[in-house]
């Protein structure tokens, strides 16, 4: 009778440890929206996740590794839009892009902001800067007729300069636009592009 009692045991405690662990990240990211990343101790992140800072320790090493966790939350959350298969409109590209930088765009332009004096952000932002621009070549300029190697660089240099997450938070942050409106903004920057080179 205890053997079967073990494996429930086991299965109650790594679900135990999985919702700690869930809690603490929160925790991180939440404050991380409020405050600069070495404004943050990890007792603080302990406290609001109702643990302990040791526990916290234990769990991720401290605080490159809570960055880490939440960097992997926002990678999660691009997978769909990265994901699109080909052919989907622009629109609908766009719309998923606008959903994206909802979720996750005000965490990742204060990320970018403390980028130089955090090399834990580095390789995920480097990471999210090559999969924008290989995203934003696939899926609005995949097969450029007549275009030389420089000229094809340039242009999707500017496609990315539409679809950028400064450019999003330039219309939707600093110049209040609404989230429909952000979109049909980056549509017209794309629709001119692609109309000039055409």
């Amino acid at each position: 009778m205890s053997l079967a009692k073990r494996p429930y045991r086991q299965t109650a405690r790594a679900a135990a440890a999985e919702t700690l662990r869930a809690r603490v990240v929160t925790a991180f990211h939440d404050l991380l929206l409020k405050r600069w990343i070495d404004e943050i101790t990890l007792d603080e992140v302990a406290a609001s996740a109702g643990t302990t800072r040791q526990t916290v320790i234990r769990l991720f090493g401290g605080k490159d590794g809570l960055l880490e966790a939440v960097l992997g939350l926002i990678r999660a959350e691009a997978g769909p839009r990265v994901a699109m298969s080909g052919g989907v409109t622009r629109r609908s590209a766009l719309e998923a892009l606008a959903t994206h930088y909802e979720t996750v765009g005000d965490m990742v332009v204060r990320f970018l902001a403390q980028e130089e004096r955090h090399a834990a952000l580095r390789p995920l932002l480097e990471q999210g800067r090559r999969e924008h621009r290989a995203w934003v070549a696939e899926t609005f300029d995949p097969a450029p007729a007549g275009l030389g190697e420089i000229e094809r660089e340039r242009r999707v240099t500017r496609l990315v300069v539409a679809t950028d997450i400064y450019t999003w938070k330039l219309l939707r942050r600093d110049f209040g636009k609404s989230r429909d409106e952000v979109v049909r903004l980056m549509a017209g920057l794309i629709d001119n592009e692609l109309r000039e080179d055409a």
